[in-house]
């Protein structure tokens, strides 16, 4: 952790005036973020993940609110991840699905798809409703090392991840699928299909981004241990 600090002191970071909070009410947040002409290259990505930021379209950034510590950087250590039987049953439901990568999301459906699942998902969002300019900015806006993959039912796009390659894992950007397809659980099976992707690559760790224990939104990622939490600047594990 000591060496990886040391990146913070070559770059420039910008700390945001303070707005509402995406997850909690009632509460003002505030984010810092790394130069946005600084290019984004695995090995910045990588050390900076490894300090709890994340990536969101062109921009690294982390929380950096005055009265609150909620949102908790959290990755799985893929080697030591166990499937339980309620994972069996995602897995199960979703055999035949086909799943496809490339490097740039070119698909015509991946807008209608992002469009449907912002505004069925996070209608109490700051992202709703969705629009063509902010899928650009944030979905699209990739680096060298992002993989877009695309998860097909019978030729129909369902679910598309947005995923980084880091030098220590993989980090899980973004995913969106189908709100209509409730029965399949996509977010949960997107989460195991980048596990078994993280190890088929030999890496150690799928990056989850946040987690914050009052946010029902972020509990899913409870359901995936062990979990690492990153706490005072040291990565610990989930009890």
């Amino acid at each position: 952790m000591k060496q990886n600090s040391s990146v913070i002191n070559s770059v420039r970071l910008f700390r945001t005036a303070t707005h509402p909070c995406s997850y909690k009410r009632n509460q003002q947040a505030a984010t810092i973020f790394v130069d946005p002409d600084l290019k984004i290259d695995r090995s910045l990505n990588s050390k900076l993940n490894e300090l709890g930021y994340r990536r969101s379209g062109s921009h690294l950034y982390r929380p950096d609110c005055d009265l609150c510590s909620a949102c908790i950087s959290c990755r799985l250590p893929v080697n030591q991840f166990e499937i339980k039987r309620h994972h069996r049953k995602v897995l199960n439901r979703n055999y035949d699905l086909k799943v496809s990568e490339t490097t740039n999301l070119i698909c015509d459906a991946s807008y209608g798809l992002y469009e449907r699942y912002i505004n069925n998902r996070h209608s109490d969002g700051d992202m709703y409703p969705a629009s063509i300019d902010q899928f650009e900015a944030f979905i699209k806006t990739k680096t060298e090392d992002t993989r877009f993959f695309q998860f097909h039912l019978r030729q129909k796009l369902i679910a598309v991840s947005v995923t980084d390659i880091l030098e220590q894992g993989l980090s899980a950007v973004y995913t969106f699928f189908d709100p209509s397809l409730r029965e399949r659980s996509l977010g949960n099976y997107a989460i195991l299909w980048q596990i078994e992707k993280t190890r088929s690559i030999g890496l150690p760790y799928l990056f989850l981004g946040y987690w914050i224990k009052s946010c029902s939104k972020m509990q899913y990622k409870s359901k995936f241990r062990p979990l690492e939490l990153l706490v005072d600047g040291k990565w610990i594990l989930a009890h």
